[in-house]
């Protein structure tokens, strides 16, 4: 399984002190194991999105998306 970059990373702020970027599905992935927030519907969605960009069975670009939409869902989008 090989990872898939995004075509930007995103910049997600954990705490006051606390940033991390993610630049591919791998990353999201890792991110996701360590989330601070709810996990509600988009960050089931963010998941399953990561996982098949690196199956390569949706576009990176899709998962970055997903992330996004997630990272908004639980305040951390930066």
């Amino acid at each position: 399984m090989n990872d898939k970059m995004f075509p930007h990373p995103i910049r997600l702020k954990f705490t006051p002190g606390r940033e991390r970027v993610v630049g591919s599905a791998w990353e999201s992935l890792e991110c996701l194991g360590d989330w601070p927030a709810g996990r509600g519907r988009r960050y089931r969605a963010a998941w399953r999105s990561c996982r098949d960009a690196l199956d390569g069975w949706t576009p990176p670009e899709k998962a970055m998306r997903a992330m996004i939409d997630a990272a908004r869902e639980a305040k951390l989008l930066h």
